[in-house]
């Protein structure tokens, strides 16, 4: 009989194992950073080109490796970080499977130079597609350089969902920037392109945060710290007015390692309770130490997931540490009614007997006197009833004449012919405004208003990046976007859409909206940015209009190809009709 089951070859086998750890350029970078850091290293320089597709080169000040050990190390399950199966239930460093350099060295082109500080040679060791070319002796000044260059050359169809050099590049500053986040005493220099990034020097956890995101953001963050039986919990919460839209500016890392955990999200997020506004999600960077033994990282190849020995324990130590840090702040400001005018009328309209002057209230031309302003009351509150009554027939008119109303500063109900419409204010707005921004991208000239006085923004490398990257539709829009460094760009213009004090705000959250909108689906720059746009300029839910602006409004909405739905789907408008309120109201 012939043989059916086969033993895949070595080299097919480690493409394979490394789709699982390496899925694009940032988790290379991962991998690799996080051998320099359980190397003791205390500097490492991260350079890519091209979002990392066609060159990764990290560099590092670590311990280096021997002859021996570099020969070795891109063998699958090669690593120093354990030996025996105890080892996995008390792992302390970031690397411990022993899969990243095969798995890299697989699907690339791999040189790497290392040498140990007490050694006067070092050794250089070339791979091409997990197969070893060279291993030699090198002259390496210490520490370890692993370059990186063709990922996926040998995999195209891996390659090929590759998404552009921007987001691959956006994905790699995520990965940095953590990093940065987590280990403060680190120096860090990130290039890409030939251009400087990030240039961190080892400073404490609050001056790094100011680095990164900027002073304005850091001075609005809360510090706490917590310590009990079970866990070490310290970190910054944003206060709840500089809440956002998406969950990007959120930060968890157990022992160091980052790490996404839903349920200690919800923790997070439910010890905000009642302080954020619908949608609405907090910024946070929380520091989790526990111990080990307590806690899984052998979950998946990205050790990102993670298990907890008493999950619902950690849970609520968080959600209790959360609550209490906020609890401790001002954060809603107490309103304090005092009864002063009451008590005065109370007091005013009570007259006192044992005061009173019975002689004035006898004598007769006084009687007569008050007698006569009573009259004079009289007629005055006749004529004021009178004055009334014509004002209210001319509101009632007008009510029968009246054909829309706003509900709740929420929803628009229009009376039309055989029924009502009621139509969603945000989302109708949202469809104009979707529309419009897609037109300009494709007219010439620009509609902008220009702002009397300009407006500079701090906001992250990776967040100048997108703006970058979107610099010409933001253009077309109506933005008009001065670079200043790495991290400040200044708006002269805007779309003439956005209201005058929120230029700055619906920059960022557009911004905000753009990344979380990141699916795996292929979506055009232009698409997602039209979409983030007009969510983010239109109209909310409890902005009050006039008949007006709501005629207007729909008049509009009726006027765009498709005024049925929101850019997202959701619907804009429903009908009603005269037969089907007459069915619910069980009428004949």
């Amino acid at each position: 009989m012939s043989q059916t089951i086969k033993i895949l070859p070595q080299s097919l086998a480690n493409k394979i194992a490394a789709g699982e750890v390496i899925q694009r350029p940032a988790s290379a970078v991962k991998e690799l950073i996080e051998n320099s850091i359980d190397a003791n290293s205390n500097s490492i320089q991260i350079i890519i080109k091209d979002g990392g597709s066609s060159l990764i080169h990290v560099i590092d000040d670590g311990r280096g490796m021997s002859k021996e050990d570099a020969s070795i190390a891109f063998h699958r399950h090669a690593t120093s970080k354990i030996s025996v199966y105890e080892d996995l239930e008390c792992i302390t460093t970031l690397g411990f499977r022993g899969e990243a350099l095969a798995s890299i060295a697989s699907v690339s082109q791999v040189e790497m130079r290392t040498r140990m500080k007490q050694l006067e040679i070092g050794t250089k060791v070339k791979i091409e597609g997990g197969s070893i070319l060279e291993i030699s002796d090198d002259t390496f000044p210490g520490g370890t350089s692993i370059q990186v260059r063709n990922l996926f050359y040998n995999t195209p169809a891996r390659r090929n969902f590759l998404k552009s050099i921007n987001t691959e590049y956006r994905h790699i500053y995520d990965v940095v920037e953590r990093v940065a986040l987590s280990y403060p005493e680190l120096s860090l220099k990130f290039i890409a392109n030939d251009d400087i990034i990030l240039n961190l020097r080892p400073s404490p956890i609050q001056e790094r945060i100011s680095e990164i995101f900027g002073n304005k953001l850091t001075q609005t963050l809360i510090y706490f710290e917590e310590k009990n039986e079970l866990i070490e919990l310290s970190g910054f919460l944003g206060r709840p007015d500089y809440s956002r839209k998406g969950k990007a500016q959120q930060y968890l890392f157990l022992n160091k390692r980052f790490v996404v955990n839903r349920n200690l999200s919800h923790a997070v997020y439910q010890a905000y309770e009642h302080l954020l506004e619908k949608g609405n999600f907090p910024l946070f960077i929380l520091y989790l130490s526990i111990d080990p033994r307590k806690v899984d990282v052998n979950v998946h190849p990205s050790k990102m997931e993670v298990k907890f020995e008493n999950e619902s324990s950690i849970y609520r130590a968080v959600l209790s540490v959360i609550r209490k840090s906020l609890s401790s702040q001002n954060l809603i400001p107490s309103v304090q009614i005092e009864d002063n005018i009451s008590s005065t009328r109370s007091k005013a309209s009570t007259p006192n007997i044992e005061q009173t002057d019975w002689k004035q209230l006898i004598q007769p031309d006084k009687i007569i006197g008050q007698m006569g302003s009573k009259f004079e009351d009289e007629r005055s509150i006749k004529l004021k009833f009178e004055s009334e009554a014509i004002n209210q027939m001319e509101i009632e008119t007008q009510i029968e004449k009246k054909t829309i109303w706003q509900v709740h500063n929420k929803y628009i109900i229009k009376i039309v012919s055989d029924g009502i419409m009621i139509i969603d204010q945000h989302a109708a707005h949202e469809r104009i405004l979707y529309e419009k921004a897609r037109a300009r991208f494709t007219q010439e000239g620009k509609e902008s208003q220009q702002l009397l006085f300009p407006q500079t923004i701090q906001l992250s490398p990776g967040d100048t990046t997108i703006v970058k990257q979107l610099y010409s539709d933001l253009e077309r829009l109506g933005f008009t976007i001065k670079f200043f460094g790495n991290s400040t760009v200044i708006v002269d213009g805007v779309p003439p859409e956005i209201k005058p004090g929120e230029e700055s705000t619906i920059l960022q959250e557009i911004i905000s909206l753009f990344k979380e909108d990141e699916q795996q689906i292929r979506i055009e720059p232009k698409e997602k940015l039209a979409k983030s746009f007009a969510c983010k300029a239109a109209i909310k839910a409890g902005d009050p209009l006039s008949d007006n602006e709501m005629k207007s409004l729909i008049e509009q909405l009726f006027n765009t190809e498709i005024p049925y739905v929101c850019p997202h789907g959701r619907p804009v408008s429903l009908k009603l009709s005269l037969t089907e309120l007459d069915k619910r109201f069980s009428r004949t």
